[in-house]
């Protein structure tokens, strides 16, 4: 395999899934994704959906914790999760705040010193990490969706409006749909791309979906006692832009569910379905 490390691989639902590293030239680090190979990727290229994990997580926890294999396996889709950030990098302070730095790359591309030499998280999900996938693995590139958890479900929406032609569909669980009136998306936004806010709304779905809206349904799952509900996420804030502009949504408030992977894994069968639909033909 071209520049990839195969560092553990399991079969799983008839399929494989295998976790790896490279040298990214984006990041300018070694960067770390998992792959899950569905059982018919042995006999012909599928689609691809990625997934974008949230704060603190790295390329593991989507794989481990979300039972996504076996929709995966059922619909022949390859998952592909990457990593949240670059890791030990050598900048100062990296590791010093759960939700900034390490495991919190908010997939921006960051323009600030000492961030912007590392720090290219959405250029690395783009177009890097597609490229990878692309000459490695027998995935069909035209058919691609993605989908991610509260910091990655913010990621999720941002690549899909701005890329619409590389993502045939989008979905989100909890996301960080306002990042600009957010305590998170401020303090990250204001270090990764400094203080000229005009340059925080490529970054700001809410702020996107007036701009450029999305080709199809956009699928939001937000439980009703998470915790980062009103002061993080602010799904009403994205909810009413949409309305603005006669964007889909479908934004279902599950009852009594949390931010965590117990919510994710309640619902994801009806992501990957979601996914499925428009992905396959």
């Amino acid at each position: 395999m071209t520049n990839l490390n195969l560092i553990s691989e399991y079969k799983c639902f008839d399929g494989n899934l295998g976790f790896y590293s490279h040298a990214s030239t984006t990041c300018n680090s070694e960067m770390r994704f998992a792959v899950y190979l569905p059982p018919q990727a042995t006999q012909k290229p599928v689609p691809v959906l990625y997934f974008l994990s949230g704060l603190t997580c790295t390329e593991e926890n989507f794989m481990v914790k979300a039972g996504a294999q076996r929709y995966a396996a059922k619909y022949g889709l390859m998952l592909v999760a990457p990593d949240t950030s670059p890791r030990n990098t050598g900048i100062a302070g990296e590791d010093d705040d759960w939700d900034f730095g390490t495991g919190a790359g908010f997939y921006v591309d960051a323009t600030e010193q000492p961030w912007r030499s590392h720090y290219q998280m959405y250029t690395y999900i783009v177009q890097e990490l597609p490229a990878l996938i692309t000459t490695n693995f027998p995935v069909q590139p035209e058919k691609q969706g993605i989908f991610g958890h509260s910091m990655g479900g913010h990621g999720a929406l941002v690549c899909a409006m701005r890329n619409p032609q590389l993502y045939k569909s989008v979905s989100a669980f909890a996301p960080i749909t306002a990042p600009m009136q957010c305590p998170w998306g401020q303090k990250a936004f204001s270090r990764y791309l400094g203080s000229q806010q005009e340059n925080w709304r490529a970054y700001d779905a809410s702020e996107l979906v007036k701009q450029l809206g999305y080709h199809s349904l956009i699928l939001i799952d937000q439980g009703t006692t998470d915790k980062f509900l009103t002061e993080q996420l602010l799904p009403e804030v994205f909810k009413q832009s949409c309305v603005d502009v006669n964007q889909p949504l479908n934004l279902r408030y599950q009852e009594g569910y949390d931010h965590s992977y117990y919510f994710i894994s309640s619902w994801i069968a009806d992501h990957i379905r979601h996914h499925a639909i428009a992905l396959i033909s």
